[in-house]
């Protein structure tokens, strides 16, 4: 991910946008957010939050649950908006959203921000749309169909600190498989070189954990 302040560049974008007069009246800092194609443009785990437009470029959006079930919730591209559930709740949900290919979005920080932002009715106005249309969406959701395999590689790569998975009895709960089931798994993605044993019931993914890359 790279981030862009220059503010002629910030100007030019803002032109390319609905949005464009809105945010501008905001009276907050913006800037401009870059994403290579497979980079996390939203995640749990991410330290920051900000409230982004997308202005180029398409988005997967995706939902995991504790167990490694995927749902595959929708597809974004230009004037979709990111972050509006974070304003209310700063760290929400399991709900992942990927750069289908190269994409760059109009973004706020929403941590410095939040109270003028809350302030804000015409911001607001179009974030309660935001939100409304992403709930009718979530009521036709559907798991995408994958293997017990699929599953702990998600659950490993998404639900582990580091790509850890550590307590076969534990995890294979979680899974909702046994732990038999889980260790033969492990077995083959260790055999397959995806997969690191580190100690009794310890086991590393060796691919690399998606996330946001360094500016």
């Amino acid at each position: 991910m790279k981030k862009i302040h220059d503010p002629q560049a910030v100007a030019s974008w803002l032109k390319t946008t609905r949005y464009g007069p809105m945010l501008a009246g905001l009276g907050v800092e913006l800037f401009l957010a870059e994403y290579e194609k497979g980079e996390l443009v939203t995640a749990p785990f991410q330290e920051e939050t900000w409230f982004q437009v997308v202005v180029r470029g398409s988005l997967n959006i995706y939902f995991i649950r504790d167990d490694g079930e995927r749902y595959s919730l929708s597809q974004g591209g230009r004037e979709y908006l990111l972050g509006d559930m974070e304003l209310f709740l700063p760290r929400t949900g399991n709900t992942y959203t990927e750069a289908a290919q190269q994409v760059a979005c109009l973004a706020i920080s929403l941590d410095q921000n939040r109270e003028k932002l809350l302030e804000s009715a015409p911001f607001l106005r179009i974030l309660c749309r935001s939100m409304a249309e992403k709930m009718a969406a979530i009521t036709a959701l559907d798991a995408a169909p994958c293997s017990l395999e699929d599953r702990v590689l998600t659950y490993m790569r998404y639900k582990c600190r580091d790509g850890v998975l550590k307590g076969l009895e534990r995890e294979a709960f979680r899974l909702h498989c046994s732990a038999r089931q889980l260790q033969r798994i492990l077995n083959g993605l260790c055999a397959r070189g995806l997969a690191q044993k580190l100690g009794k019931g310890t086991y590393r993914l060796t691919e690399e954990r998606p996330g946001m890359k360094k500016e």
